[in-house]
């Protein structure tokens, strides 16, 4: 079976939901509309295409237009060794979409990635929470209206209280003369640094 194939019973099988088939390089892109048929068209997929994985959901910020979002699904089916890309359009007045977590486990943490990087929400999802910043934070660092450098915010003192171990990271080295063991960070803790 090829990614055509599979797109071809999608579209048999939900005419006025699932249009829009694009194949570039032997991959196929098909658009769900409305977004809510998400989880029929994945449950479909899952049990009657035989799509065991769920690689991704990855979101898309399309600022300055609407729907505002795009919400990217990557599948794969073992079996078969087929790739299939699904995506769907969120308006931004909805920031909504129902959960794919009852059908692939996995989903959990994607959608909860996109949630706290995007602020789309996903309904029924059992545990929508922050996974990267904060509970409390108010922000979503991957809008496009999200300043580069960032937004000041009020984060408690507690957390850098101690200077960070191998301040610097652990894989930084001091310039000079010397051999590379002389020049790495448990030397230079450990006063064994060449001039």
């Amino acid at each position: 079976m090829k990614p055509a194939d599979f797109a071809r019973q999608l579209v048999v099988h939900f005419p006025h939901v699932v249009t829009d088939g694009v194949e570039f390089r032997g991959e196929v892109t098909l658009t769900v509309t409305p977004p809510e048929q998400v989880p029929t068209i994945c449950t479909f997929a899952r049990r009657d295409l035989r799509c065991d994985l769920l690689l991704d959901i990855t979101s898309i910020d399309n600022y300055g237009e609407d729907p505002r979002w795009t919400v990217v699904y990557e599948l794969y089916s073992l079996a078969h060794r087929v790739h299939l890309r699904l995506k769907t359009h969120v308006a931004e007045a909805v920031s909504e979409l129902p959960t794919v977590s009852g059908i692939w486990r996995t989903a959990e943490w994607h959608e909860r990635e996109i949630y706290d990087m995007m602020g789309i929400r996903f309904s029924g999802h059992p545990d929508l929470r922050r996974i990267l910043m904060w509970e409390g934070y108010p922000h979503f660092p991957l809008r496009k209206d999200f300043p580069l450098e960032g937004k000041p915010s009020a984060v408690p003192e507690l957390a850098f209280s101690d200077a960070a171990p191998l301040e610097g990271g652990p894989f930084v080295t001091s310039p000079g003369a010397g051999d590379a063991t002389a020049r790495e960070p448990r030397a230079r803790s450990a006063g064994k640094e060449t001039p």
